[in-house]
């Protein structure tokens, strides 16, 4: 047997509104803006979109930064600013060695090159 569905609600443009203000006041998310007024979190977040209210929680990250990553203080910075130099300079290489390999296990170690005399 078929669960039934929830009728559809419409909401008018000012209850629309009304609901977005009340969210981004009390700094809700989407599960408790459904708690609250009954309002999907698709339809919240569409919503929000459509209104240009979208904006970022919590203090902002720099770009290309994944979440959680902290930036190391102490002089801990140095020290990752040094590996991630490290790792640019040696991740070529080990990426060419591994492509090589990986050719050489396909078509044999010749790959269609001359012998060296």
């Amino acid at each position: 047997m078929a669960k039934a569905r929830k009728k559809r609600t419409r909401y008018s443009s000012t209850q629309k509104q009304t609901i977005l203000a009340a969210a981004q006041k009390e700094g809700l998310t989407a599960a408790q803006v459904q708690k609250k007024f009954g309002v999907t979190p698709v339809t919240y977040y569409s919503w929000r979109r459509k209104s240009g209210a979208t904006r970022r929680r919590g203090p902002g990250r720099p770009p290309g930064r994944p979440a959680g990553v902290r930036v190391a203080s102490g002089g801990q910075g140095d020290v990752r600013t040094e590996v991630r130099a490290r790792v640019r300079q040696t991740l070529p290489d080990i990426v060419r060695s591994e492509v090589n390999s990986y050719l050489d296990s396909l078509f044999g170690k010749g790959r269609g090159r001359r012998a060296r005399v």
